[in-house]
């Protein structure tokens, strides 16, 4: 069969210029793993086509049998406008990844089916019964077990790409309240793979620096220990997801991962708030720790990313600058801001659709940026300026470059990194919350 695989990324109404281009790819920021997993374990007897379409052009008058295409929530409608191109065509068109688990009548509403939750097993099945005749509207996510074989994903990506990718662990036990990726079916199902497979793909990236997109790397630490171990002298670098509380109380893994060559850690703050952390359900952030996760990550010549996020029902007027002092103080490397943003399938969204505070479902604005509900103690121009002032504030040039040369006594990959990270950053900032 002739196969189609699409992944849609976002960044506002706009497309990226030639040099955000490559910057981006450059580092694997823009594309998801999702769809080079999906490729990647797609027998080889089928021919496999895979687009981004951000940077390559969809091809609509090539014949596909299947097409499957990969969205997030703020690019549904297009997504929609692209399947309603294929059906038109007779081509048989799939829906995946988490927008599509969350609303799957909807997706069907443009396509023939849709796979459910995050898991590739599900799409084997339904190559199956595509050959058969007896494809089927919906399918289940397949729980991984110790038995399951993931194979690499090595699949080539438009551009010129210095960062590669990969996954050792699924899932996410944590069940945040606003986390779309753990509400999705199977999504807080927590799967490792066998390390030894993990680093056999490791040594078979091409790429020098690599990008784990596991969801957290720190939620089994035994097994992150191990593979830590089993990466030093592997010559690789990279990057991870991490939470607060283990980065702040378990030296010898913030230890290990600089061993084996650890760039930098994301870490989802959210907020500086303990009262909306526990709201939230974030059982791993503990404010009073995040200090100390950032001296041992510093100590350790390892960069913090920090994420923020404003909207909560908690949050009141000086929660903007509460929060620029405190990332001050903190010595965060490169830090992001977003708004609560209510996604399909979570628990925030149908609360807040109970209360009748959704003041749309033009889901092109949940794209993090844009206020989608009534908030409780802030007025949506309050947060929008708080945004804008901590934008300008923390991206101000002279920041910029004091925490660029900062990160020169952290060694020359960590310093590149935030210098690379901070371009990137600087061009969102571009984009959103800015005065008119």
């Amino acid at each position: 069969m002739d196969i189609l695989i699409i992944e849609t990324v976002w960044m506002g109404t706009q497309r990226y210029h030639r040099f955000d281009k490559l910057i981006l790819t450059a580092f694997s920021i823009l594309p998801t793993l999702y769809a080079r997993q999906i490729a990647a374990i797609t027998p080889d007897n089928h021919n496999v086509t895979v687009i981004n379409e951000r940077y390559q052009s969809i091809p609509y008058t090539q014949k596909f049998d299947i097409v499957n295409i990969n969205f997030t929530t703020s690019t549904a409608p297009h997504a929609y406008d692209i399947a309603d191109t294929f059906k038109k065509q007779g081509t048989a068109v799939i829906f995946s990844g988490m927008h599509a688990s969350a609303l799957p009548d909807e997706a069907l509403q443009h396509g023939d089916s849709v796979l459910l939750g995050r898991g590739e097993l599900n799409w084997l099945t339904l190559l199956r019964d595509y050959q058969n005749s007896q494809l089927k509207p919906l399918y289940q996510p397949i729980t991984y077990n110790e038995n399951t074989t993931i194979p690499p994903t090595n699949i080539q990506l438009p551009g010129f790409v210095i960062t590669g990718a990969i996954e050792a662990t699924r899932g996410c036990p944590y069940n945040c309240q606003f986390c779309p990726e753990v509400n999705i079916p199977d999504g807080n199902t927590f799967y490792k793979r066998p390390i030894t497979e993990v680093i056999e793909e490791i040594k078979n990236i091409p790429q020098k620096t690599i990008q784990f997109y596991d969801s957290s790397l720190t939620i089994d630490p035994t097994y992150t220990k191990e593979l830590f171990r089993q990466m030093n002298g592997l010559g690789k670098r990279f990057f991870a997801n991490g939470n607060a509380d283990v980065l702040a109380n378990d030296i010898e893994l913030v230890k290990l991962a600089k061993d084996a060559g650890c760039i930098a850690w994301l870490i989802g703050f959210e907020s500086i708030n303990q009262e909306t952390l526990e709201k939230m359900g974030k059982k791993t952030n503990i404010v009073t720790q995040y200090e100390h996760a950032i001296k041992n990550l510093h100590n350790n010549k390892q960069i913090v990313i920090g994420c923020f996020m404003f909207g909560f029902d908690t949050d009141t007027k000086d929660i903007f600058t509460s929060t620029f002092q405190m990332i001050k103080h903190l010595q965060i490397d490169i830090a992001d801001f977003s708004v609560l943003t209510p996604f399909p399938g979570t628990p925030v969204f149908n609360n807040l659709e109970n209360e009748n505070r959704l003041l749309t479902k033009d889901w092109e604005k949940y794209n993090l940026k844009t206020m989608v509900f009534l908030p409780k103690n802030l007025t949506i121009p309050e947060i929008t300026q708080g945004m804008q002032m901590l934008y300008q504030r923390f991206y101000s040039p002279g920041y910029t470059l004091r925490r660029i040369i900062n990160g020169l006594r952290l060694g020359f990959s960590p310093f590149f990194a935030i210098l690379a990270r901070n371009m990137v950053a600087l061009m969102n900032s571009r984009r959103v919350f800015q005065k008119k």
